[in-house]
């Protein structure tokens, strides 16, 4: 079941499951896929996505590299981020006012119409607003990422990292991973984002992070402050708080308490449940705002 994969723990079965433990073997899978005409999904930490009930007819291809084992100095933003680094280039993720955006150098791609491995620049990754030209394209896919800075690679940082999970979920497990960030990094720092989830983000129930984007990220983005609205009356969990729908549950799917841009699985949500939530959100908003809530979690 796909729901074993994913940080909403909602999902259904993949006809086909294959876990490819490096890029080559990720490419070689994909190239099967499109030989024997099958339809594929590359799935990443399994974070930010809504998996179908009934799953997925086709080959599901586990592949990526924790994002929590790239942050470092500048990155720091990024620790309790569920999901792969992979995952977070190709949705341009970003936390505090910055992004990935701001922290690739370059990044290794596959792009399944000619089969061949390409090197895309910071700029030719045409990074907005929690998208990217990998999300755009469905035909590249991220293979490896070459990030502007890295935390130690000491012999200590070595240990800790070796003994991390593929991806967390829970901000408790991130705690740990403060230990491996180099002198150079701030802990401090990274203590601070880590506490800021604790206490404004639903971690105790499986979810899948912000459900929309804030209507206003786009503008914000072109003037390089990413997430610039995030802190203004036109945020997105603002605008839900301000429909009164903070607490609205369908099934065991509900809209948190804590931020109301998160919808939780209290135990056995379904992706319809989260699906009449979704519309439900988007409908009272555009209604009270004459605003449109665009989706920032990936469908499958």
């Amino acid at each position: 079941m796909l729901k074993n994969y994913t940080t909403f723990q909602i999902g259904g079965p993949a006809k086909y499951f294959y876990i490819a433990k490096n890029k080559t073997e990720l490419i070689e899978a994909i190239k099967i896929a499109k030989k024997l005409k099958f339809p594929f999904f590359v799935l990443g930490g399994g974070s930010n996505l809504l998996i179908s009930d009934k799953g997925f007819k086709g080959l599901v291809i586990k592949f990526g590299q924790p994002l929590s084992l790239y942050v470092s100095k500048d990155l720091e933003w990024a620790v309790g981020i569920p999901g792969t680094i992979q995952g977070a280039v190709w949705s341009n993720a970003g936390a505090f006012k910055k992004s990935m955006k701001d922290a690739v150098k370059e990044v290794e791609v596959f792009d399944t119409k000619t089969g061949k491995v390409k090197i895309f620049k910071n700029k030719d990754c045409r990074f907005s607003y929690r998208n990217s030209i990998f999300r755009k394209e469905k035909n590249l896919i991220v293979l490896s990422v070459k990030i502007k800075y890295r935390a130690s690679e000491g012999s200590e940082s070595k240990r800790l990292i070796s003994s991390l999970p593929f991806a967390a979920t829970r901000a408790d497990e991130e705690e740990d991973k403060v230990l491996f960030a180099s002198k150079k990094n701030s802990a401090k720092k990274i203590k601070q984002y880590l506490d800021y989830r604790k206490k404004t983000q639903p971690l105790e129930f499986p979810s899948a992070g912000s459900i929309f984007k804030n209507p206003f990220g786009k503008s914000a983005a072109r003037e390089g402050d990413e997430d610039k609205s995030s802190s203004s009356a036109f945020a997105a969990a603002r605008l839900i708080e301000e429909c009164g729908l903070k607490g609205k549950r369908i099934g065991d799917a509900e809209i948190s308490e804590k931020h109301a841009n998160f919808i939780v699985n209290l135990g056995g949500a379904t992706a319809k449940d989260v699906k009449k939530l979704i519309n439900l959100t988007r409908k009272s908003v555009k209604k009270k705002f004459k605003i449109n809530l665009e989706e920032e979690i990936q469908f499958l």
